[in-house]
C-alpha cells in the first residue's frame, strides 16, 4: 500500500471513532431521529413550519455546532410568475411575487400582491412602499421578529438572518423565512447541470425540486440602494438532502474541511473571509466534477481532500466563489478582495505546500495522523472504521433519542400530537424512527397527563376520581414503554396526591432496577451483562429496561404543588423552562418525603442518609457536576421538612458553592431565610 493511501485510512478510520463525526451507523442515527422527530412535532401548529437545519442536522455532534431552525409560515403562497397568481387565490392566504429583475443573482424582492394582508397584525410594520406597490422590507421584517417574538429573552440578538439565542445552555440560531415550493427561475440551469454531470442522482433530484426553496430577510450587501428590501435565496433543504446522499468518504471530507477551518483558518484573518459554507460549497462543486463513488473511497481520502483544498486555494486567487445552485452568485463579492485576501491567500499557500503535514495544526486531526507519519508500518483497515458493538450502537440511539424534547402548552396540543403520534405508528417505519416515535410517546404521556393534573380543577370527586384514573393509566403506559427511569414520574404524581406507599413500592423498585449491571447511566455499563441479558432483546424492550435518563426533565406542570415548585418558579424569570435532577437524587427525595409523611422515622433518617452519602462522594458518576447545585438544594429542602434546621442551611450553602447552571440561587436564600427565621427568630 503506498504511502497516501496508508494515511488516507488511518484518518478515515479515526474520524469515524471521533464522537464529533462518527461511523456510517452512528451518522445513520442521528439523522433518523432527527428526521422523525421533525415529523413528530409537524402537526403541533398547522399555520407554521420548523425544520432543523445546519451541521447538528447534517449528522455532525461538533461542541460549536449551534441548533440550526427554520420557521415558516403555511398560509402564504410565494410565486415566482405573475403566471400562477391565478390559481393560488384562496382566501386567507397571503399571495407574496418574487422579484429579480433588480437585484444581484442570488437575492429576490418580496411583493405582495395581496389587497388584504392577512398577517398585517404579524407584518404590518416590515411594509414598505415601493414604485406604487408595497414590498416586505428584509430589515424591518428581521427588526419586528426579533423585537415582538420571545426568543431566548435578553440573550436573543440579530445574527445575519437568524435570531441567536440561547435555550437551556445550547446556541440556537432561528430564522424566520418564506417558503416557495416552485423551483426558481435563476436555478434551472442547476438542474441541466446536475443531469448532465450524475449528481445528485435522479431521485434525490426529484425529492429536492419537489421540496423547493426559502427566502432569508438578509441582503446583498451591507450597502446598497435596495439592502434592506432584498431577501437571500437559500437552499437549505437541498443541501440537506444532497449531504444525506454522500457516501461516507465524502462526508468525512466534509467533516474534515470543517474542522481545518474550526481549528486553523478561523484562528487568523481567515475567520472574518471564510465560513464553513464555503467549505460545503466547494465539496459539493468536486462531488458534482467527479461524481464517481469508487473514486470517494477511503484510501482516497487525502487526495480528495487535496482537491477541496485546490479549489478553495482557485477560489480565494480569483475571489470568485460561485454559489452551488446560482453560479452567477460569487459568494466571494464584497467579502475576499484587497490586502485581506493577499493575506489569506499568502496563508492558504503555504497550507498546500506543506501538504499532508498542515492537518498537524489541527489537534484533532494531529491526534489521528501522527501515529502514522511517525510509524511507516503503522496503519488501520478501513474496515475498522465501521465496526460497532451492540453496546455502542444502542448506547448512539439512546444518547439521540433521550436529547428530545417534549414540551407542550396547552391540553389541544397534547393530544393533538398524541394522535399524531398514533398515526405515524400505523406507518412502516425503520426501527430507529420506529423507536424514536416510542420514547417520544412515552414523553407525552408523561407531558399529558401532568398538564391535565395542573390546569384542569376537580369540580366533583366523581370527576377528580375519572381524572385521576387517567393520569394514572397515562403515567403507567409512560413506564412501560419508556426508559426504566420513567417509572419515577409516576412516583412524583403519587407522592403528589399523597397516595405514599405507593411512592415507596416504586422507589423499592427503581432502586433494584437502576442497580442492575446492565443499566446504561452516564455513558457506563457492564458491556458482557449488557450483551447475555438484553442483547438478545426487542430495541424497544432493551430501552424499557435497561437505558436510564441521564436527567429527570421536570417543568412547571410535573412540578406544581411538590417541594420544588419554588425552584421552577425562579428558574422562569431566566428564561429557563425545566429543571433537571439526577434519578438517583429524585429516589431517595422521594423516600425521604414519603417516609416522613407515614411517620416512619428510621426509614426516613436512613433516606436522607443516603442522600447525604450520595452527594459527598460522588464524582460525577451518578450526579452530574452540573446539577450539584439542586442536588444539594433537594438535600437541604429534606432536612428542612424532617427538622434538621442546621443541617439544612449547610446544604444549602454547600449549593450555593456550587456552579450556577440551574440558577436557582434566588430560591436558594430565601430557603436559607426561612431557615434562619426559624432558628433565631422570635
Amino acid at each position: 500500500m503506498d504511502y497516501l493511501a496508508r494515511i488516507s485510512e488511518v484518518l478515515y478510520v479515526g474520524l469515524c471513532r471521533n464522537k464529533c463525526i462518527g461511523t456510517p451507523t452512528e451518522v445513520t442515527i442521528r439523522r433518523e431521529v432527527g428526521d422523525m422527530w421533525e415529523t413528530i412535532v409537524r402537526p403541533m401548529d398547522k399555520h407554521v413550519i420548523y425544520i432543523f437545519t445546519g451541521s447538528f442536522k447534517e449528522g455532525f455532534r461538533f461542541k460549536s455546532s449551534d441548533i440550526d431552525v427554520m420557521q415558516w409560515l403555511t398560509d402564504c403562497d410565494v410565486i415566482d410568475e405573475l403566471s400562477h397568481y391565478v390559481t393560488s387565490q384562496t382566501s386567507g392566504v397571503d399571495v407574496i411575487l418574487l422579484e429579480h429583475s433588480e437585484t444581484p443573482p442570488g437575492f429576490v424582492l418580496l411583493k405582495l400582491l395581496s389587497p388584504v394582508f392577512v398577517h398585517e397584525h404579524r407584518f404590518s410594520l416590515s411594509i414598505f412602499t415601493y414604485k406604487n406597490s408595497r414590498y416586505i422590507s428584509s430589515d424591518k421584517f428581521r427588526n419586528t421578529f426579533l423585537t415582538n417574538w420571545n426568543l431566548g429573552g435578553e440573550s436573543a440578538r440579530s445574527h445575519g438572518p437568524c435570531i441567536n439565542y440561547y435555550y437551556e445552555n445550547k446556541e440556537c440560531d432561528f430564522a424566520m423565512c418564506f417558503a416557495c415550493l416552485h423551483w426558481p427561475q435563476t436555478a434551472l440551469s442547476w438542474f441541466d447541470r446536475c443531469q448532465h454531470q450524475g449528481w445528485p442522482v435522479q431521485g434525490v433530484l426529484k425529492e429536492i425540486l419537489s421540496n423547493g426553496y426559502h427566502v432569508m430577510p438578509i441582503g446583498s450587501e451591507r450597502y446598497s440602494n435596495n439592502n434592506e428590501l432584498e431577501w437571500r435565496i437559500s437552499f437549505s433543504l437541498a443541501e440537506q438532502k444532497m449531504v444525506y446522499s454522500m457516501n461516507h468518504t465524502q462526508f468525512l471530507c466534509y467533516g474534515v474541511l470543517k474542522i481545518f477551518f474550526e481549528e486553523v483558518l478561523s484562528l487568523t484573518n481567515g475567520d472574518s473571509l471564510l465560513c464553513s459554507y464555503f467549505m460545503k460549497t466547494i465539496l459539493f462543486w468536486e462531488i458534482q466534477n467527479n461524481p464517481d463513488d469508487l473514486f470517494w473511497c477511503p484510501q482516497n481520502l487525502l487526495t480528495c481532500l487535496s482537491m477541496c483544498y485546490k479549489r478553495l486555494c482557485k477560489c480565494v486567487f480569483d475571489s470568485y466563489c460561485p454559489n452551488f445552485f446560482i453560479p452567477e452568485n460569487n459568494m466571494f463579492k464584497h467579502k475576499v478582495f484587497g490586502a485581506s485576501r493577499e493575506v489569506l491567500l499568502s496563508q492558504l499557500y503555504t497550507y498546500y505546500e506543506m501538504k499532508e503535514l498542515c492537518m498537524l495544526l489541527s489537534p484533532t486531526l494531529r491526534s489521528i495522523i501522527l501515529p502514522a507519519l511517525c510509524n511507516p508500518l503503522y496503519r488501520k483497515p478501513f474496515s475498522a472504521g465501521h465496526i460497532m458493538s451492540q453496546v455502542d450502537i444502542d448506547m448512539c440511539i439512546r444518547k439521540e433519542i433521550l436529547q428530545t424534547d417534549a414540551s407542550v402548552e396547552s391540553v389541544e396540543e397534547c393530544f393533538l400530537l398524541l394522535r399524531s403520534i398514533t398515526e405515524l405508528s400505523k406507518l412502516r417505519l425503520s426501527q430507529i424512527k420506529s423507536l424514536t416515535l416510542q420514547y417520544v410517546m412515552s414523553k407525552y404521556y408523561v407531558q399529558t397527563a401532568f398538564y391535565v393534573a395542573h390546569h384542569l380543577s376537580k369540580k366533583t370527586n366523581r370527576m377528580w376520581y375519572r381524572i385521576n384514573k387517567m393520569i394514572t393509566e397515562m403515567l403507567k403506559l409512560s413506564s412501560r414503554i419508556g426508559c426504566v427511569s420513567h417509572i419515577l414520574y409516576l412516583g412524583i404524581y403519587y407522592c403528589r396526591i399523597g397516595q405514599y406507599n405507593k411512592v415507596l413500592d416504586i422507589t423499592r423498585l427503581c432502586k433494584q432496577s437502576f442497580s442492575e449491571p446492565f443499566v446504561i447511566y452516564n455513558g457506563l455499563v457492564d458491556r458482557n451483562k449488557y450483551n447475555n441479558v438484553v442483547g438478545r432483546l426487542p430495541l424497544g424492550k432493551r430501552m424499557n429496561i435497561s437505558w436510564m435518563n441521564f436527567l429527570m426533565c421536570l417543568n412547571e406542570n410535573i412540578l406544581y404543588r411538590t417541594e420544588l415548585h419554588f425552584e421552577e418558579t425562579v428558574r422562569q424569570e431566566h428564561d429557563s423552562l425545566t429543571l433537571y435532577v439526577s434519578p438517583f437524587v429524585l429516589v431517595h427525595m422521594l423516600n425521604v418525603l414519603s417516609n416522613y409523611k407515614l411517620g416512619n422515622r428510621s426509614q426516613c433518617l436512613q433516606s436522607l442518609t443516603d442522600l447525604q452519602t450520595l452527594l459527598l462522594y460522588d464524582k460525577g458518576r451518578y450526579i452530574p457536576l452540573r446539577i450539584k447545585d439542586i442536588s444539594w438544594q433537594i438535600l437541604g429542602i429534606c432536612q428542612h421538612v424532617v427538622g434538621d434546621l442546621h443541617g439544612a442551611l449547610h446544604s444549602y450553602q454547600m449549593s450555593l458553592r456550587q456552579i450556577p447552571k440551574n440558577k436557582i440561587q434566588k430560591a436558594t436564600y430565601y430557603r436559607m431565610g426561612l431557615v434562619l427565621l426559624q432558628l433565631y427568630g422570635k
